[in-house]
């Protein structure tokens, strides 16, 4: 059953009969459902958590304008106020974006991170270019040589499967997000990081969450085999037993 959270604002699933000790945030284009087999498996006791759908997911409206994951993670903050006083943020890919800036601007509040599948939390040396028949679409769109009309169509055909299936508000976060980079925020946070990655992750490989674990000092990493990009599904017993040990 979802239920309405910080003043109708936003609407998770709760588990277990306690004080919500665990936040999970799920990534893009998925629900707060991902997160079921962690919090609450068939063969375990529920974990007390709150699970929520970030805006634009699920039953939650998208955001007014084009929001980066800072603006999520003040939208969603006030959540916390319905929870312990210290809680495990569990942030899948998207959602661990706007769990790290939760961890900035609510360290009082943040016990600790579980950063799942997590794009580009490290800088890469290079990032992959667009292909060259779309960025000339691109620029001539600029030009005004070609129409809005084909414009939509190249973007169709170049862009990613997030990007087309995004539509109005959403696909402006997607843009807005993908340009964003982590170092700063990461260098902020003095709570324990669990990294729990699949080894099979093409969308955020496994060399990023090897580098986090190997330059910051409260971070430690688990490799899941054989699990890919969606491990709230494919390694939800690994994930579960990071949240458990930073619960303590």
């Amino acid at each position: 059953m979802l239920y309405s959270l910080a003043g109708g604002r936003l609407m998770g699933r709760r588990f277990g009969s306690g004080t919500p000790k665990v936040l999970a945030l799920h990534g893009w284009g998925r629900t707060n459902r991902d997160f079921d087999a962690v919090l609450s498996p068939a063969d375990g006791q529920p974990i007390d958590a709150i699970a929520l759908d970030l805006p634009g997911f699920g039953v939650v409206p998208p955001p007014p304008e084009a929001w980066g994951t800072a603006d999520y993670a003040d939208f969603i903050s006030p959540v916390l106020e319905e929870m312990a006083s210290k809680v495990v943020v569990v942030g899948h890919s998207f959602g661990g974006r706007v769990g790290i800036h939760l961890a900035v601007t609510r360290p009082q509040a943040v016990r600790a991170l579980v950063l799942c599948g997590v794009p580009d939390l490290v800088a890469r040396s290079t990032r992959p270019r667009s292909p060259m028949q779309f960025r000339a679409a691109r620029q001539l769109h600029r030009w005004g040589v070609i129409g809005d009309r084909k414009m939509e169509s190249a973007r169709q055909r170049h862009g990613s499967a997030d990007y087309r299936a995004a539509e109005g508000t959403m696909r402006q976060v997607l843009v807005r997000t993908l340009s964003e980079s982590y170092e700063d925020e990461l260098a902020k946070i003095d709570c324990p990081i669990s990294l729990v990655w699949g080894d099979n992750d093409t969308a955020a490989p496994l060399a990023m969450a090897e580098e986090l674990a190997r330059i910051h000092p409260g971070a430690s990493l688990t490799v899941c085999p054989g699990a890919g990009h969606l491990t709230p599904l494919t390694a939800p017993a690994a994930i579960r037993q990071a949240v458990l040990e930073l619960l303590g």
